[in-house]
């Protein structure tokens, strides 16, 4: 189920991105011309893609929403993939004691008032 609402909210993204780089930025809407009636004049078109974008957008947030839900309450176990671990142990370097400089504590600096 989430996997293909993942895809599902690829693909509204994909659509939404569509939607918003044909709009002209004066709001005029592909810039076609031609009849002033019938669907896809020049201000059909932007009706249009303004509503097509209102409603992208609404479905983009609303299944970014349930996405983000289904994800907090799936409690699958995450497991680490060790296929590619040798079996040899890891080597690390042994430790060593840090030499004592003489000053150990610094002094009590008054704060500015």
């Amino acid at each position: 189920m989430f996997k293909f609402l993942l895809v599902v909210q690829a693909i509204v993204a994909l659509l939404l991105v569509t939607a918003i780089l044909m709009q002209r930025s004066e709001g005029g809407g592909l810039g076609v011309g031609g009849s002033s009636s019938g669907f896809m004049t020049a201000r059909g078109a932007a009706d249009f893609l303004t509503r097509a974008t209102a409603i992208l957008g609404a479905a983009f947030i609303t299944l970014s929403i349930l996405l983000a839900a289904i994800a907090g309450v799936t409690r699958e176990s995450t497991s680490v993939d060790t296929s590619l671990v040798k079996d040899q142990p890891v080597q690390t370097a042994p430790a060593t004691p840090a030499a004592p400089t003489g000053n150990e504590t610094a002094p009590a600096v008054p704060l500015a008032q």
